[in-house]
């Protein structure tokens, strides 16, 4: 695909890497020469320097035969001239933006073809938002990404010593649970990928990424660790956009306060919020910590915009006691750092920002994407369509399909029906296919493999 990157920030980026190793001709557009100049040096793209929004800089990216712009400026207003300029005088089919501004996302009408022509809306705060809640909503997990309307989740979690099926081969888990369906979809051991079989003995601090329908993930968790305690209390550091966008959901069911430290962002967030009881003061201020009563905390989670602080705040917060903590980190090249420490999830808003693009990105029907493992495996739920002579998956059992390497299909929706795969599952037209890859530059395959022929009306 031709594609239009608009803004070379961290977003910007993060997509440029993913879709420029796919062997997508890319194009970046920034006003920050070095920021170019380093992109050029790094991948294979091109490069244009210019003002986001104007027509001449948008042609000379080659607008006119692009088949998608991606409009990730820090500018909500130029992310959504760039598209509507992208749309009249370039007719360009695709135009993704990102738009941070509730204000803006909040009324869809005005991204409507005959008003602001946007076709996909991104906002990394929403995004980073329902993943930090889903990771609540199920203590202990590591990741947690729902598929098929949420009927179905994979869900990442560490193997730790006393959970049952530790010690033990993937065969046994049908013993151990009756009547509960599951299938493991992949294993990391040491950093390395292992393809699930039914020998694979668990091992203590493997990660374990497992497929269920929703009701049944508490119960899979069981198997893999001792099960957290429900969650009931939840400081935030920092009372951003990410930080009050969480507090107004959570509020609802759990005990939350933010601590901010800017007296009138303060104010203002304690004004919008029904429950939540704003602090005003330092996140990283072990004094203040310890009066709100840390030590009986259930999840610390630093939203501030500052990497450094939301970590120094984590590790502090987790030394004190509180008994889960996240941290939002910007930067890539911290994450895995942080994680092999004390801090128990690190979050990156460019990930989450990446999942929320691939699913527009990816051919054949893939409906749904995730990136996992730092972009390097990804998950996606692709529709089956056609017949016998037209697909290469439609009425053929699982063990037929030429999955490529690092494969697994773990779940089939039909309809509202949940079906965990098995070798013997047959696909059937307009099956929902949730599958495993762990290498993402396999997806191609994947999605030659869901397109249908010409044979198919």
């Amino acid at each position: 695909m031709k594609i239009i990157i608009l803004g070379a920030g961290q977003v910007g980026t993060s997509v440029a890497e993913i879709l420029a190793s796919e062997a997508n001709d890319i194009t970046v557009v920034d006003t920050n020469t070095a920021l170019l100049q380093d992109l050029q040096d790094r991948l294979d793209l091109r490069t244009v320097f210019g003002h986001a929004s104007h027509p001449r800089t948008l042609a000379r990216a080659g607008a006119e035969d692009a088949d998608m712009v991606l409009a990730f400026t820090n500018s909500d207003e130029t992310n959504m001239v760039a598209c509507q300029i992208a749309y009249t005088l370039f007719r360009t089919p695709t135009k993704i933006a990102r738009i941070r501004s509730q204000e803006y996302s909040s009324r869809p009408e005005i991204f409507a073809q005959d008003a602001l022509p946007v076709d996909v809306l991104i906002s990394p705060e929403q995004l980073v938002t329902e993943y930090i809640e889903r990771l609540i909503e199920h203590p202990g997990a590591l990741q947690v990404l729902d598929f098929a309307d949420s009927l179905v989740s994979l869900v990442g979690v560490k193997a730790y010593y006393g959970g049952q099926l530790v010690g033990h081969e993937l065969s046994t888990l049908r013993e151990h649970m009756p009547g509960v369906e599951t299938r493991v979809a992949a294993i990391y051991r040491k950093g390395g990928a292992l393809l699930p079989k039914g020998d694979t003995v668990i091992e203590a601090d493997d990660e374990v990424f497992f497929i269920a329908a929703k009701q049944h993930i508490r119960t899979v968790m069981g198997e893999l660790r001792k099960l957290d305690r429900p969650i009931k209390s939840v400081i935030l550091a920092g009372g951003g956009n990410i930080g009050k966008r969480l507090a107004q959901s959570l509020e609802r069911h759990y005990q939350v306060k933010i601590i901010e430290r800017s007296e009138e962002r303060a104010r203002q967030v304690s004004e919008e919020l029904e429950k939540t009881i704003v602090l005003r003061g330092d996140a990283a201020d072990g004094e203040l910590l310890l009066d709100e009563n840390i030590e009986n905390t259930d999840v610390f989670c630093a939203l501030t915009n500052e990497d450094e602080a939301n970590i120094l705040s984590a590790m502090l917060a987790k030394r004190l006691g509180a008994r889960r903590v996240m941290a939002l980190i910007n930067r890539l090249s911290y994450v895995d750092l942080v994680e092999s420490g004390s801090i128990d999830i690190a979050i990156s808003p460019q990930q989450a920002t990446i999942s929320g693009l691939l699913t527009h990105v990816r051919r054949g029907d893939v409906v749904v994407a995730h990136a996992l493992r730092r972009g390097a495996a990804e998950a996606i739920e692709a529709v089956a369509h056609g017949d016998m002579r037209s697909s290469k998956v439609v009425g053929r059992r699982i063990e037929e399909l030429k999955l490529p390497a690092g494969a697994t299909i773990g779940a089939i929706v039909r309809g509202d029906q949940v079906v965990i795969a098995h070798h013997d599952t047959v696909i059937e037209p307009e099956d929902h296919v949730i599958m495993f890859l762990t290498d993402k530059n396999k997806v191609p395959e994947v999605e030659r493999l869901f397109q249908v022929g010409v044979t198919f009306l």
